[in-house]
């Protein structure tokens, strides 16, 4: 570019990188403008070259190609050379220009036209030039325009971009060396002499790498099975032939003279190309071996039950998958009760593998963790398989496994129970009927069997849920797995029962390792029990010395009180696990009895039983009304089964009326009110065994529900916690209570047994949420009355209750004793040696305060 004389000096300098940017941009612009059709054309020929296609094609084809390409490339190019122009100087400067505001770059150009002479018109144009230059500071190059979207609609540049990198990552240059074997002189270079070139692939899940053959020269080759060879015979048709003894082909045999051969080894043998240059080798086929798979130990129970199943797995090349199969073992199934039928037809369990993460895997070891508890088979004797398969689509089998399905274990027996006629319901659901007989005899006395009403009302519901199902004859699989999910619930709410409760939860861990150590149980599952048994310990200990804190002491038991400390509770729980490790089994056993009696006999102190508190009163009657809901839905149902079937129905409905008398007559009254309706209702039920009319049975029923409306009504006016948010809250859900009452006596006198049982549902819902209403109301007023005389209790000097939880006594001055003989029993010496230690042992820790260091030391320079 030469300088433009019109344009000032120092204008000229200014602008000079931005005048350079701005050219090579226009350059860049009508360069691909008016070139992008050939080098398109160009990477799309490239691309095909080096995929090779043109030795996929005839060589009349691959000639009629080249030419169109040839053809096209030429007016590409006469396109490309007629489009393209190199820009001009006043171009590069008008694109500038336009782009600065009020086109400074053309002002400094132009020359004063009118006033040449005025002082005053010339002093006016210098400063106008003085102003354009001043905007030259913000002179920028302007970005090219390089977008082709208009003269390239289709996006063709783009694609043979693409298939360019394709080319490149997947293609090969020497295929593009290939062409020259098409031109027009091969035929006599070749006529000189024959050639050929070969390939053995290996599959490429062994990770072996090629052989170009013309490379070999030993003549023994040991390759895998399934190895693809290609031969490739230049030079005149005959000369060169194929003879191998590889393949095992018999049909579709390419003739041994074909340019092209190829071929996938399948056994050993040889390889031969007879004829100029000839060669021949030996050629071991390696067999792929298929994988091996076995277990590393039995099928075991984990924890909660889960199965843990250990396997090793070995392939040559690798193993790609696997599954564990099981089986049920019908033969080894003890038939008795509710597996005495046939069971029905179920598909075999399959298990994916877990397969290493370290990318290694033609040799590695993992665990099957599953958890099966809740299958039919749990706890019945099965046959598991094990299988792997590698990349060639070998299987390996191991040998069949035989045991138990692990499965989570219950020691509770209602609990037991439960599960037991679940398993009898998936079994066969044949067993319906079996399994609510069974169910209803468990709970023919709640009150013996269950600590919690509310998993009685479940258990009763789902039975009576059950039997709706098979006197409708729609006992089907959704059905069937409905009900199977309720009983599982249920099982564990009754296994695990209410873990804030820490006594029932320490009685219950002795219960349940005590049932372990009897029936034999693994190491896995006595450790898992040991520690619940001492976490429920510990809680119990934590919320005996918290109770001790708040409460005043009750009157001393006769006999003499056994007192414990925490220490000594931990050596016995020492003493057992240690035991339980060594096998002695009747000795841990006999320690655990001994622990339960410990505690059983431990005097904690308490406050004194006084009267009930009306709140306690009202969780009573509120209790009451429940049951006798129950008990009438529970009637309103026996109704609702005559109507489907009242001769099928006839021989359980006495039953149930029995049992449902039984329950009526067991129940403790709350007043005149509720002896009222106990006498109506085994009124109504002595009439039905009579064979009363049904209208008069559900007038009975009708005026039965009416009363137990009544006494709600009396109870909710009684309720205490008035003005509380919990009281409030409470008396809303009995209130709802009493309005599905009233709707399930309406749906009782219109013989709507269907819809009582569902507003009688309703009503006992709204009852159990008042309940739990009122209960939090109770503790929390309970709570601040703990609150307000803690300090009273604090300064409190009672010499009876002057002991801590574990029964020492506090004294003054901080001193803390027992009068516990702690040196007694057979293994005096290890006791005291013990003792010794722990006081040797405290002693050193500097972290404890200066009086108890002074007694540890006097009491080691005592003993």
């Amino acid at each position: 570019m030469t300088q433009d004389t019109q344009l000032p000096a120092d204008a000229a300098k200014r602008l000079t990188w931005p005048l350079r940017l701005t050219y090579a941009g226009m350059l860049a612009e009508r360069v691909v403008r008016a070139f992008w059709p050939l080098w398109s054309l160009v990477l799309l020929t490239l691309a095909s070259l080096l995929m090779g296609l043109h030795e996929a094609l005839p060589l009349e084809a691959v000639w009629t190609v080249g030419v169109v390409v040839v053809g096209g490339g030429l007016a590409a190019l006469v396109y490309a050379l007629r489009q393209f122009r190199a820009p001009l100087r006043s171009e590069v400067l008008a694109r500038l220009d336009a782009t600065l505001p009020g086109q400074p770059i053309a002002a400094l150009s132009d020359r004063q036209a009118i006033g040449t002479g005025d002082a005053a018109s010339e002093s006016v144009w210098r400063v106008h030039l003085a102003r354009m230059s001043a905007r030259l500071d913000a002179a920028r190059a302007v970005e090219p325009d390089l977008r082709l979207a208009r003269r390239d609609p289709y996006a063709l540049r783009y694609m043979a971009l693409l298939a360019f990198v394709i080319a490149v990552l997947f293609g090969s240059l020497l295929r593009v060396a290939s062409v020259a074997e098409m031109g027009p002189g091969t035929g006599q270079t070749l006529a000189s002499g024959s050639v050929w070139e070969g390939w053995v692939e290996p599959p490429a899940y062994t990770g072996k790498p090629s052989i170009y053959l013309n490379d070999v020269t030993r003549e023994a080759l040991s390759v895998p099975e399934g190895s693809r060879v290609t031969l490739r015979f230049y030079g005149e048709v005959g000369e060169l032939a194929l003879h191998e003894t590889v393949s095992g082909r018999t049909e579709d045999v390419t003739p041994a003279t074909e340019p092209e051969q190829g071929f996938d080894i399948a056994e050993s043998g040889v390889i031969r190309i007879e004829g100029p240059g000839g060669r021949e080798w030996d050629v071991e086929a390696i067999p792929d071996a298929p994988p091996s798979i076995e277990f590393e130990g039995p099928l075991a129970r984990g924890e909660a039950g889960r199965m843990e199943t250990p396997f090793v797995a070995k392939d040559d090349y690798g193993v790609t998958g696997g599954r564990l199969e099981i089986t049920l073992d019908l033969s080894k199934v003890d038939r008795r009760y509710g597996l005495a039928v046939e069971p029905e037809a179920r598909d075999k369990i399959v298990l994916d593998l877990p397969m290493s993460i370290t990318g290694d895997r033609t040799e590695f070891s993992e665990t099957v963790v599953e958890d099966l508890s809740k299958h039919p088979w749990a706890n019945l004797p099965v046959s598991a398989e094990l299988f792997a398969s590698d990349d060639a689509e070998q299987e390996g089998l191991s040998a069949p496994q035989l045991g138990e399905l692990p499965g989570r274990r219950f020691f509770d027996p209602l609990a037991k129970s439960i599960i037991e006629q679940r398993r009898d319901l998936l079994w066969n659901r044949e067993n319906g009927t079996r399994v609510a007989q069974v169910l209803r005899a468990v709970s023919y006395k709640p009150e013996d069997v269950f600590r919690s009403e509310t998993t009685y009302l479940k258990l009763r519901f789902a039975v009576r849920r059950l039997e709706t199902r098979l006197s409708v004859d729609q006992l089907n699989d959704d059905a069937v797995e409905e009900l199977a999910e309720v009983l599982w619930s249920l099982a564990l709410e009754v296994e695990e029962g209410d873990l804030s409760d820490a006594q029932e939860r320490l009685r219950r861990a002795q219960d349940r390792l005590s049932e372990a150590i009897e029936n034999g149980a693994s190491d896995e599952e006595i450790a898992e029990l040991m520690n619940e048994l001492r976490e429920a310990m510990q809680d119990y200990m934590q919320q005996l010395a918290e109770q001790q804190g708040d409460q005043p002491q009750q009157d001393m038991a006769e006999g003499e009180m056994q007192e414990l400390s925490s220490q000594d509770l931990q050596d016995m729980m020492d003493r057992l696990q240690e035991l339980m490790e060594q096998g002695r089994m009747a000795e841990a056993q006999q320690l655990l009895d001994q622990l339960r009696q410990m505690m059983e006999n431990m005097q904690i102190a308490r406050g004194q039983q006084g009267q009930q508190s009306p709140g306690e009163q009202a969780m009573e009657g509120l209790s009451e009304t429940l049951r006798q809901q129950q008990g009438l839905s529970d009637e309103a149902f026996r109704d609702l089964q005559e109507q489907f079937g009242p001769e099928g129905q006839q021989g359980q409905q006495g039953q149930q009326g029995q049992e449902g008398q039984q329950g009526q007559q067991g129940q403790g009254q709350q007043g005149q009110g509720q002896q009222g309706q106990q006498g109506q209702g085994q009124q109504g039920q002595g009439q039905q065994g009579q064979g009363q009319q049904p209208g008069d049975l559900e007038g009975g029923l009708a005026d039965r529900q009416r009363a137990l409306r009544q006494e709600l009504n009396r109870q909710t006016q009684n309720l205490p916690g008035a003005g509380s948010p919990e009281g409030d809250a409470a008396r809303r859900s009995l209130d709802r209570a009493g309005e599905a009452m009233d709707e399930a006596e309406e749906s009782l006198r219109n013989e709507d047994f269907a819809g009582a049982l569902d507003d009688q549902a309703d009503a006992m819902e709204a009852l159990r949420e008042g309940m739990r209403e009122l209960a939090d109301q109770m503790a929390q007023q309970q709570q601040q009355q703990q609150g307000g005389q803690q300090g009273d209790a604090l300064g409190r000097n009672n010499p009876s209750g002057n002991r801590d939880p574990l029964g020492r006594d506090q004294g003054e001055n901080g001193r803390i004793g027992t009068d516990e003989q702690l040196l007694q029993g057979e293994d005096v010496y290890r006791r005291a040696r013990e003792l010794l230690d722990e006081i040797r042992r405290r002693s050193g820790e500097q972290e404890r305060p200066t009086e108890e260091l002074d007694y540890l030391k006097r009491l080691l320079e005592r003993f």
